[in-house]
């Protein structure tokens, strides 16, 4: 199994799932990276799987099924235009090439209809959770956004997380604010600046590095709790998520 993180866009990731010679790509906001790829590695491209339908992450689908010939799964969404089989929480996507299988989560927050995609000991989850971070909520409310991460974080602690953007180093630096001691996040940004220093990606991180330094997956922690100060825990989430909102990265 291969698993590749092609760089889409301004920061987007589009990942590529292959085996033998045969792959899959996930949010493929635009159509060129992914034909690169496919030629440099000898693939033909069987399936799409998109998550939301933000335009970064659906505006390469059309021309690369009408390319391929291969099949689009997505939300139940009027927004995508295009897909051969709709799906939504509960669902499987089961692919005789490559040979993998997927359970669909519902996991509303960030807009109404996104959806993961968790099998083969990896996690596609769009724009919901990040390395150290979450997505913003442009549809869904925190009570819906803090029940969906709470969903993907009680997955196996050695999934893969594969999100759809380059976000960690500021992640980061927003979570040292309001978890300052937290010796397992102070690694992950050492470690994520060495990467972005080699000019490789943060990701994939695995849920147990997140469930240790993410605070939108820490609410509930002591520093968290301290830090915040409001004993409603979706309450305590919005306000962690409207700080996340003004953050500005510092001046370097």
């Amino acid at each position: 199994m291969t698993l590749l993180a092609l760089p889409a866009l301004a920061d987007n990731y589009i990942w590529l799932l292959a085996q033998g010679g045969d792959a899959l790509v996930v949010d493929p906001g635009e159509a060129a990276p992914v034909e690169r790829a496919l030629a440099e590695h000898g693939l033909r491209l069987r399936a799409i799987l998109l998550t939301h339908h933000h335009n970064d992450h659906i505006g390469g689908a059309r021309a690369l099924a009408a390319r391929h010939g291969c099949r689009v799964y997505a939300p139940r969404d009027e927004r995508i235009e295009h897909a051969d089989a709709r799906v939504g929480g509960g669902d499987h996507v089961v692919l005789e090439r490559p040979a993998f299988a997927f359970d669909v989560l519902a996991i509303p927050g960030h807009t109404l209809s996104h959806v993961a995609y968790h099998g083969a000991g990896v996690l596609f989850c769009g724009d919901t959770l990040f390395s150290v971070g979450c997505g913003r909520m442009f549809e869904g409310t925190p009570a819906q956004m803090l029940a969906s991460l709470e969903r993907l974080a009680a997955l196996p602690g050695d999934t893969r997380v594969c999100c759809g953007h380059e976000y960690t180093q500021a992640n980061c630096a927003f979570a040292h604010g309001v978890d300052p001691s937290n010796d397992a996040l102070a690694a992950r940004t050492v470690q994520a600046d060495a990467q972005r220093a080699r000019g490789e990606p943060t990701v994939p991180s695995t849920l147990a590095d997140e469930r240790a330094t993410n605070p939108f997956l820490r609410i509930d922690a002591p520093a968290l709790r301290e830090t915040i100060g409001i004993d409603d825990r979706v309450a305590r989430f919005a306000e962690l998520r409207r700080r996340k909102d003004a953050f500005r990265m510092p001046a370097p």
